[in-house]
């Protein structure tokens, strides 16, 4: 009954922000277009505004062509609405304040909606080239700890792949271009590889995509919330497994000296009977004098992996708000919601993810990949003086 009132309030909210939305859009159009038909545009307006929810509808074989497109049109209009309910509060504060004044209004819809339209057209072509366009962000990490050779461990990481009906193969293989030409030792895919539904990751062969992924010592993975909401994680890990990728849920492998943590995701608390181990508890019996790698989707606990003796903490899940403003909203959620941190001698790392949820758009948000050179006791590639403790990553 709880979720189910859940989504009833979710949905009134979002009628009303886009009756809203409509209210507007069909005063710019009468202007433009006088004798205009009201139930055919708000009949296509609506269809649109709800496309997303539509497209998530488990269709017949045969109609499933027609969800996807219903979802993808469905995820650019959620970024227009994001902008629209920024900018036309505005609009309609600058009309009321330009009444008060006795300024002329006779051509203030026009003119003010062509604004609004034009500022949506670099907004949609920015947004889009932040998310496309991949920036990769190397940290520099010094762990006093030994593995017993002299060179620094590099390490790969992505987030939040999204893989689904709007983030594809295209961007996928750069992806693993970017990701191989590191020439890692380690691959980890911190959560999210999947946008909820496994369909189209099998039905587009992604999995064949990651299988090209090449590291010294293994490719590693662990569920975020997005594999939980599609509700096919068995069959997930299993492809995963059978392209050499393991995916790991409250497990741990030790590889080239080095341990590497798989947490569940902080999800799994809430839809799994056992819920997930603690970290003290996942960690039992582990030689702690060895580098400890742990993986945690959603980025929470530093304090309790910081005495539990992890050394590098990866996450994801904010997409640091992936649409500005959000990212107010995300850095209050959480302790770090992007970037680099250093918690007593435990180095956590969040990342804004590789693709994007909804919308392919960003907004002081970039997509990313991240570049770990672990320097231990006994790497002789750095000198001191030359590795910082901290690198803090520049938003480009």
């Amino acid at each position: 009954m709880r979720m189910l009132a859940g989504a009833a309030v979710m949905v009134l909210v979002l009628g009303l922000v886009n009756v809203y939305i409509g209210w507007h859009l069909s005063i710019l159009l009468q202007a433009w277009l006088p004798g205009m038909n009201g139930a055919v545009y708000w009949t296509v307006f609506l269809v649109i505004s709800f496309s997303y929810m539509i497209g998530r509808i488990p269709l017949p074989q045969a109609l499933r062509p027609v969800g996807r497109l219903f979802k993808v049109i469905g995820s650019y209009y959620l970024a227009c609405m994001e902008f629209a309910v920024i900018m036309l509060p505005l609009a309609d504060l600058l009309y009321g304040v330009l009444a008060l004044t006795g300024a002329n209004l006779s051509a203030y819809v026009t003119e003010a909606g062509s604004t609004v339209l034009a500022l949506l057209a670099v907004f949609l072509i920015w947004g889009s080239r932040n998310a496309w366009s991949t920036v990769v962000r190397t940290h520099q990490l010094k762990v006093e700890k030994s593995i017993g050779t002299s060179v620094p461990l590099t390490v790969a990481v992505a987030s939040d792949l999204h893989l689904g009906n709007i983030v594809g193969n295209r961007h996928l293989r750069r992806m693993v271009r970017e990701m191989n030409a590191m020439n890692p030792d380690i691959i980890l895919l911190a959560g999210d590889v999947l946008d909820d539904s496994i369909e189209p990751f099998l039905r587009n062969g992604m999995e064949q995509q990651l299988k090209q992924l090449k590291a010294r010592y293994g490719v590693y993975a662990v569920l975020g919330n997005h594999e939980y909401y599609g509700g096919s994680i068995a069959q997930y890990t299993e492809v995963m497994r059978s392209v050499g990728i393991q995916v790991l849920q409250d497990e741990v492998v030790e590889t080239s000296g080095v341990y590497v943590v798989g947490r569940k995701d902080k999800t799994a608390e809430a839809m799994e009977a056992g819920g997930r181990l603690s970290v003290e508890a996942l960690l039992e019996g582990l030689d702690r004098s060895k580098p400890i790698l742990m993986m945690d989707h959603q980025p929470t606990g530093f304090d309790i992996a910081a005495q539990a003796g992890v050394d590098v903490l990866l996450s994801g899940h904010t997409h640091r708000g992936q649409i500005a403003p959000n990212h107010w909203i995300t850095r209050r959620l959480f302790e770090l919601d992007w970037g680099y941190l250093l918690k007593n001698k435990l180095h956590v790392i969040v990342s804004s993810g590789y693709g994007t949820w909804g919308p392919p758009i960003r907004l002081a948000s970039r997509s990313e990949l991240i570049k770990l050179e672990l320097v231990l006791e006994g790497s002789m590639s750095y000198g001191e003086e030359t590795v910082p403790s901290a690198a803090k990553p520049v938003l480009i």
